[in-house]
C-alpha cells in the first residue's frame, strides 16, 4: 500500500453522487493526409491496447479498502484491472454534430468513478461529420489536478507532425524519456541533505504564520481591490444545490486574439480571461434575471508547480472581484486587473507553505459542502471558479494526427453550480464550461457570451487612454 497525503485523500471525502470529484478533458484530432478518423480511430484504440501492460504506477492506483474512520489513508494498486472497463471506443449517433458529441460528455461526466477499479476513463469517440476523431478522459482529483492531466496529454503528443511513436498516457516510457531531459538523479547523501533542510525550513515557515495571516488581514481591510479570505460573496442563481446531471460547454478562440486584447490594455492575457468570463456571466444572469447588485467574485486556483516538477496536486487559489455590478466593459477591466494585481501582489510575498494556508482559507468552504444544509445557510465565499492551465503555442501531433482542440471538464460542486477552465494549447485558447444540468439552463448561451466580451474588450478604448 502507499500512503495518501490529505491533499489527495480531501477530494475522495468531499465526493458525492452528486458531486463527482473528478477532472476530464475533450480532445479532437485531424487525421493525418491519406487517414479517414475511422483509421485514426483503430490505430489510437491499437496503440492503447498495446501499453496496457505497461502502465505507470499512477494509473494502478485506487483507495484501499476499508477507509479508516477519519477518511481515506492509503492507494492500493490493481496490476490485473479491467482494461477494456477503462478504454472505450465508442460511436456517436446520426447526424454526429459537435452538439452530439456535447451531449455525450455531459451525459459521462455526471457519472461517478467507480473506487474499486483504477480511477480513470478514456472513451475513443467516432462518428463526427466533420472527419475528426474526438476522445474524451476523466481522471479523478486524487490522483491528478489539472496542470498534471495537461502535462500527461503533452507528454504523450508531438510537435513534429512525422513523429510515429504515439503511446498511451500512462505509458511508463514517456515519463523515462522525460527524465532523460532532467538533471541527473541525487545520490542518498544528497537525498537526506535536502530533507533535512525542508524540515528545517517547514518549521521557520510554520513560526512564521501568524505575522502572514496579520499582513493577509491587513491587507483585506486596508486594499479594496484585494479579496480576504471569509469575506462573504453575494447569494447568486450559481450558488445553490445541485443534482449530479451536468452539462458541458466548450469552445476555442486563437491565443493571439487575446494576446493581442492584452497588449492593447496592457494588462495579463488571465487578465482578459477573467474580463472575458466576468462580461459572459453578467450577460448569463442577466439572461436568467438574476444578476445581483453587488460584484461576484471567484476562486482562481494558482499553480505553486516548478518546471522540474508537475506530477502531484501543488496549487494555491486567490479571490478575486469579477466587478459584474459594472456595466461598462472598460471600468470593469480596469477593476479586475487592479483585483488581480492585489492578490498576485499577496501571494508572492509568502512562503510556499503560507501560500498553501492562504489557499485553504479560501476554499474552506468547498470542504463543508457536503454537510447537509451547509450551502442553504451559511455564507459563500467565492461565486464561481475560473482555471485557466497554460500549454504551449507550437501545433502538437499524435502519429501525424493533428490535435484541433482540448476543452477541459472540470468540477462543479454544491454551492458551486459552474466552473469554467481554460487550456492554451497548439495557439488556441479553450473554454471548457461544466454546469449542474437544472440548476443553470442556457448553459451553451456562455459561449456567445464570451464571444461578445471579447469583442468588447477589443473595440473599447484601452485603459491608458482613460488613466
Amino acid at each position: 500500500m502507499e500512503y495518501m497525503p490529505v491533499t489527495e485523500s480531501m477530494f475522495l471525502m468531499v465526493e458525492t453522487r452528486d458531486q463527482p470529484m473528478h477532472v476530464g478533458g475533450l480532445q479532437l484530432f485531424i487525421p493525418r493526409d491519406g487517414q479517414t478518423a475511422d483509421d485514426l480511430a483503430q490505430e489510437f484504440y491499437q496503440r492503447l491496447v498495446a501499453a496496457k501492460d505497461s502502465v505507470t504506477e499512477t494509473f494502478l492506483k485506487h483507495p484501499a479498502s476499508p477507509a479508516n474512520l477519519v477518511g481515506y489513508a492509503a492507494w492500493q494498486h490493481d496490476d490485473d484491472f479491467d482494461f477494456h472497463y477503462h478504454v472505450r471506443r465508442i460511436v456517436l449517433p446520426r447526424p454526429g454534430e459537435v452538439k452530439d458529441l456535447l451531449r455525450y460528455v455531459s451525459l459521462n461526466h455526471g457519472a461517478l468513478l467507480d473506487r474499486s477499479r483504477p480511477m480513470w476513463e478514456v472513451h475513443v469517440i467516432e462518428g463526427l461529420s466533420d472527419g475528426r476523431l474526438a476522445v474524451y478522459t476523466k481522471i479523478h482529483h486524487s490522483v491528478v489536478d489539472g496542470v498534471s492531466a495537461l502535462g500527461l496529454l503533452q507528454r504523450m503528443l508531438s510537435t513534429d507532425p512525422d513523429d510515429r511513436s504515439g503511446t498511451a498516457f500512462w505509458d511508463p516510457a514517456l515519463k523515462r524519456r522525460r527524465r532523460r531531459t532532467e538533471e541527473p538523479r541525487k545520490g542518498l547523501l544528497s537525498k537526506v541533505t535536502d530533507t533535512l533542510g525542508g524540515v528545517a525550513k517547514t518549521a521557520e515557515e510554520v513560526i512564521g504564520m501568524a505575522p502572514a495571516a496579520a499582513k493577509v488581514a491587513v491587507n483585506g481591510l486596508t486594499k479594496r481591490d484585494f479579496v480576504a479570505p471569509m469575506q462573504q460573496a453575494p447569494r447568486t442563481a450559481l450558488n445553490v444545490s445541485i443534482g449530479s446531471a451536468r452539462r458541458f460547454a466548450a469552445q476555442d478562440w486563437p491565443t493571439d486574439r487575446l494576446r493581442a486584447a492584452a497588449k492593447r490594455h496592457g494588462v495579463t492575457v488571465n487578465d482578459v480571461i477573467v474580463a472575458m468570463s466576468s462580461g459572459a456571466l453578467r450577460k448569463y444572469l442577466q439572461l436568467l434575471d438574476a444578476l445581483p447588485d453587488d460584484s461576484l467574485t471567484a476562486m482562481v486556483p494558482v499553480s505553486l508547480h516548478t518546471e522540474s516538477d508537475t506530477s502531484n496536486n501543488a496549487v494555491t487559489a486567490v479571490i478575486v472581484r469579477l466587478a459584474t455590478d459594472v456595466a461598462a466593459p472598460q471600468d470593469r477591466l480596469k477593476e479586475i486587473q487592479a483585483s488581480t494585481t492585489e492578490a498576485k501582489t499577496v501571494v508572492r510575498g509568502l512562503t510556499p507553505l503560507q501560500q498553501l494556508a492562504l489557499g485553504a482559507a479560501n476554499i474552506w468552504p468547498l470542504a463543508l459542502a457536503t454537510i447537509p444544509g451547509f450551502v442553504r445557510l451559511t455564507p459563500h465565499a467565492f461565486n464561481v471558479i475560473i482555471s485557466s492551465v497554460p500549454g504551449g503555442d507550437r501545433p502538437l501531433y499524435w502519429n501525424g494526427a493533428r490535435l484541433d482542440g482540448c476543452y477541459p471538464a472540470s468540477i462543479a460542486m454544491d454551492g458551486q453550480a459552474m466552473n469554467i477552465t481554460i487550456t492554451s494549447v497548439g495557439g488556441k485558447t479553450s473554454f471548457g464550461i461544466i454546469g449542474a444540468r437544472a440548476q443553470l439552463p442556457h448553459l451553451q448561451r456562455m459561449l456567445d457570451y464570451l464571444e461578445e466580451s471579447l469583442t468588447e474588450l477589443e473595440k473599447i478604448a484601452p485603459l491608458a487612454e482613460s488613466a
